[in-house]
């Protein structure tokens, strides 16, 4: 297992218009004895009721979801560019079907009780805050649902408080 050290908040250089939107990162949590990781490439951190937060989008149908909905924490895992072959294979299998950590040759770590993939360089400890599902009659604009759910396959969102950010 690699070392990580504890990485102060206000130190950060953190753009997540290119770290989230097009790096990408995994999202970890786990429900009793599972473990599971997503790709995801929607989302954001920022200050919402009073605290340092990091915000995720999951859809309906992905096990992560219910892991999630079952968990009180989840992370946000970082990764340099050579792993950008693994995340690709995270977000086509699902992790129902096969242990997707294992089949990637990747390690889970813990903060706490809150796991995340051990070969990332940077991770983003959260507890989860809030879980809100998007609505198709929430959208102001109809392209959206046209877009990004014509199979109806629809996101929540979770908001989670920053508990830790680690660095190796």
């Amino acid at each position: 297992m690699h070392t990580f050290q504890p990485y102060p908040i206000d130190l950060i250089e953190f753009n997540p218009f290119t770290k989230i939107g097009k790096e990408w990162m995994l999202i970890t949590t786990s429900h009793e004895d599972k473990v599971n990781a997503m790709t995801a490439s929607w989302g954001g951190v920022g200050f919402l009721w009073g605290k340092n937060t990091a915000f995720i989008f999951v859809r309906e149908s992905r096990f992560t979801k219910e892991l999630i909905d079952q968990s009180d924490h989840f992370s946000l895992t970082f990764f340099d560019s050579s792993y950008k072959s693994a995340m690709k294979y995270f977000g086509m299998v699902s992790g129902r079907t096969e242990n997707k950590i294992k089949a990637a040759k990747m390690n889970v770590n813990y903060f706490q009780d809150i796991p995340f993939i051990d070969e990332g360089n940077l991770v983003i400890c959260c507890r989860k805050m809030s879980a809100t599902p998007i609505l198709p009659e929430q959208f102001e604009d109809s392209d959206i649902q046209k877009t990004w759910y014509a199979d109806g396959d629809l996101h929540t969102m979770y908001v989670g408080e920053i508990v830790q950010i680690l660095a190796r």
